[in-house]
């Protein structure tokens, strides 16, 4: 009998998380509970949970910030974000640290399970090769790090961004629409708004030390989307 896959479910609300567990449970996932955010980071390495359910508002500490330590940590699950707040802003904040998809409470279960499986296949595909490494400019990308060295600085990079990247490099010199990228990179299921793409670019040009003056490398095609020379 095959082992079922485990989902960590960080939730402080008892009746949420008593839900998610046995809506998760009656569609053949296991589930592991965690109320704090300052204990989660420490549940998620301990399990090595296939995909994690993180609520945005949580005692000791906030999903976003859990969000960020779990990235800079090295772990790459999926993570679907809860918060009872709708605002554009928060969504953006949480994408930037690092979180795969976005949900509004009150949600719909059909919903949801329908984001947990649309997330599971998109990261239990055919796996990747860990030891690739590309160079963008003067930049050097490590997929198997999750880092880009642009001269002597060497910064993270979140799953986003790398995917990003490694797109762009695969189809370097091709103009990509930001419909194109987002359906990509964020998947089919995203709800969101342009100007998260655009502000992860940003960050990315950043990142690449191309984002001085006009950039050299990841070059905004107006009206269209961005495309990668160089």
């Amino acid at each position: 009998m095959e082992p079922r896959t485990q989902i960590l479910i960080v939730e402080d609300d008892s009746h949420i998380s008593l839900g998610l567990e046995q809506l998760l449970k009656d569609d053949g996932f296991d589930s592991i509970v965690c109320n704090r955010g300052d204990r989660a980071v420490e549940s998620a390495i301990k399990h090595q949970p296939a995909l994690i359910i993180l609520d945005v508002m949580l005692p000791g500490l906030s999903g976003f910030d859990v969000c960020k330590q779990l990235r800079a940590k090295k772990v790459t699950a999926p993570i679907l974000m809860l918060t009872a707040k709708g605002e554009e802003i928060d969504k953006v904040i949480g994408l930037e640290f690092g979180a795969d998809d976005y949900m509004t409470k009150p949600f719909g279960v059909r919903e949801l399970l329908a984001r947990v499986h649309v997330l599971l296949r998109r990261t239990q595909g055919t796996p990747e090769r860990e030891d690739l490494k590309f160079e963008i400019g003067s930049a050097v990308v490590d997929c198997k790090t999750f880092q880009v060295r642009a001269g002597k600085t060497v910064q993270e990079l979140t799953p986003k961004e790398l995917k990003l990247l490694k797109l762009f490099h695969e189809r370097r010199g091709e103009v990509l629409s930001r419909e194109k990228l987002l359906n990509e990179v964020w998947g089919y299921n995203y709800y969101g708004t342009t100007r998260t793409l655009d502000q992860v670019i940003v960050q990315l040009r950043k990142k690449l030390g191309d984002g001085r003056g006009e950039p050299k490398h990841l070059i905004t095609v107006h009206g269209v989307g961005y495309k990668l020379v160089g």
